[in-house]
């Protein structure tokens, strides 16, 4: 049961609304489009989102920098758009063309589109990367509409280059995409963007066949889709979060289905790994088996443990262990925390005298996680 001490929020969960608060004031928005290879329409959208705000919400749009890649589509898009000229830099005898981001700021518009977040400026460049012009654009108080591959996220970067056998050289910090206030992905079925690049509408056809037995096969472009749109997901998780705390919400929401399965040292927790395996598999949901280490673990204990930490690693299950003195309130705190909304445990070995000592685990779990389903186990009448 929730009290009111439970929805007041913390010292530090006040000193984060504040800073948020302030933040917001006087910063501009970052909105990211993700895509997962060239010629998803990435470039497109933004244009066209652009048009939007300018035609239908009156709002003072200008592009600071578009790479359209000579493709006619996305050139036509540009219309009548304001375009802020780029700036010249001349390195080692060659002319290189980047957004004058002094100029930008200076025009100060409502919006401005930023191409290209990962790419490397030239050197000479006040900044080394594109998305620190960006930082600088934000802070001055203009809102920025970028847009960038998943595949440049730094911590992608060996996922990525084991997939594809491409190491992708210009990252940007996972940092820089956690804060942005919104982002959302173009997407497309692989095949649908082969026919694409087949038709000559991404690379010009002399690269096609290459581009075709390398980078673009059905299998990369498939296993680096499903990774752009995790990283959605995953934010819109964040979102939900960050709301959830700042409007000092405790009850989960059950918009996905996060499983957690309660281990025990005391007895075999496969019967529970399984079944909650079943149960995640079913709705598609997130599983994680938890335990609460209480004291020194005995050998038999820990022999325990060991084989409920290989059966779960065979259902690829995460084992977390979460501490507390009181078994229930540190399963119930855990629950909470990571917006669990089914909880599987097994029944109590304790005989009717213990829990009338010690109390029921069972029955206080129940009510600290009011909103969260509990499904108590029986025990299983064969050897685990």
């Amino acid at each position: 049961m929730s009290t009111n001490q439970d929805k007041r929020p913390s010292p530090d969960e006040l000193l984060a609304r504040i800073q948020k608060e302030e933040r917001s004031e006087t910063h501009g928005r970052l909105k990211v489009i993700l895509g997962f290879a060239a010629g998803v329409g990435k470039s497109f959208s933004m244009l066209n989102e652009a048009h939007r705000r300018k035609e239908e919400r009156g709002q003072d749009v200008v592009i600071g920098f578009i790479e359209t890649h000579r493709r006619p589509d996305t050139e036509a898009q540009i219309g009548d758009l304001e375009v802020v000229p780029r700036k010249r830099i001349e390195y080692k005898g060659t002319t290189f063309e980047e957004m004058d981001t002094e100029a930008v700021i200076a025009r100060h518009p409502r919006w401005v589109i930023v191409d290209e977040l990962a790419h490397t400026n030239v050197p000479g460049s006040k900044n080394e990367k594109r998305y620190q012009d960006v930082q600088e654009i934000l802070n001055a108080g203009i809102n920025v509409l970028s847009a960038m591959n998943v595949q440049h996220l730094e911590s992608l970067n060996d996922n990525v280059a084991q997939i594809t056998g491409v190491r992708v050289r210009e990252t940007v910090p996972d940092w820089v995409l956690a804060e942005a206030d919104e982002v959302v992905t173009v997407d497309i079925t692989p095949r649908a963007l082969i026919n694409r690049l087949q038709r000559g509408d991404i690379y010009a056809p002399d690269k096609v066949p290459q581009a075709l037995s390398n980078f673009f096969t059905e299998g990369n472009l498939s296993a680096l889709r499903e990774i752009a749109l995790r990283e959605v997901a995953s934010e819109v998780d964040r979102t939900v979060k960050d709301y959830q705390t700042s409007k000092y919400i405790r009850q989960p929401w059950q918009t996905h289905e996060r499983i957690m399965v309660c281990i025990s040292p005391d007895k075999l927790s496969g019967r529970l790994l399984r079944r909650g395996w079943r149960i995640a598999h079913r709705l598609r949901g997130d599983i994680v088996a938890v335990y609460v280490p209480v004291g020194k673990p005995t050998l038999e204990q820990q022999a325990v443990l060991e084989n409920d930490f290989a059966l779960a690693n065979r259902l690829d299950i995460r084992v977390d262990r979460t501490e507390g003195s009181k078994i229930a309130e540190a399963l119930a705190d855990y629950a909470l925390k990571n917006h669990v909304t089914q909880i599987v445990i097994g029944h109590s070995g304790r005989s009717k005298w213990e829990e009338l000592w010690r109390g029921s685990i069972i029955n206080d779990l129940i009510r600290l996680v009011r909103g969260i389903d509990v499904l108590v186990v029986a025990n299983s009448v064969e050897a685990e």
